[in-house]
């Protein structure tokens, strides 16, 4: 009965270890019905994204991480004629293009995000499959992508370059529920860094 006893207290030790370990999920309804499961948390309807970066995951943002100047160079003109090339195609000012892909991922094309986002541009698998990219380590497949859903962006919202910023970002959905960009430091800090490199290029 003690063994028993012992055997049943250790088990239930175990349990709560693995509970304190394990990631809390979090659901939220979509606007569609659909179930949204994040490791976020919903406050005020709203998925909480900047709580992701307590999980100790890799982020594109490490892409940068001990990165100089010259090697920040090095990479930008690696894929300058795929972002030429894109800002042709879309009618895109080319260094618009490159502030985004400095701030998505350094210029990295093998960058992957803590939710699963690809290459230069940032990806999500699910738009790259949208907007026809096959390969997102593929940097001029991955460019073209990013720079056609950022035009899609602009159209959408009007030209209006923060707001597009704020959609490629958080989703455009989430920029018309808040008619504006939303309230997430993550997405409001993007905005703001994208726009600060594009205006002093």
């Amino acid at each position: 009965m003690v063994h028993a006893q012992l055997a049943l207290g250790l088990l239930l030790i175990c349990i709560a270890g693995l509970s304190v370990a394990a990631t809390p999920i979090f659901t939220q309804r979509g606007a569609n019905g659909a179930m949204i499961f994040s490791d976020a948390p919903v406050v005020n309807d709203d998925i909480q994204r900047t709580s992701y970066q307590s999980l100790g995951r890799p982020v594109a943002t490490s892409s940068c991480v001990g990165l100089n100047a010259t090697e920040l160079a090095t990479r930008a003109k690696a894929i300058d004629n795929e972002i030429k090339n894109a800002a042709a195609t879309y009618n895109l000012d080319a260094e618009l293009l490159r502030a985004i892909a400095e701030v998505e991922s350094c210029y990295d094309i093998n960058a992957v995000s803590r939710v699963g986002a690809q290459g230069v541009m940032q990806l999500m698998p699910a738009t790259a499959k949208e907007l026809g990219v096959t390969n997102s380590f593929d940097a001029r497949q991955n460019i073209d992508g990013g720079a056609k859903y950022f035009a899609k962006m602009l159209n959408r919202f009007e030209q209006n370059h923060q707001l597009a910023l704020a959609a490629y970002n958080a989703g455009p959905g989430a920029v018309e529920k808040h008619n504006g960009i939303p309230p997430y430091p993550e997405t409001r800090n993007y905005v703001n860094k994208v726009l600060e490199l594009y205006t002093n290029d």
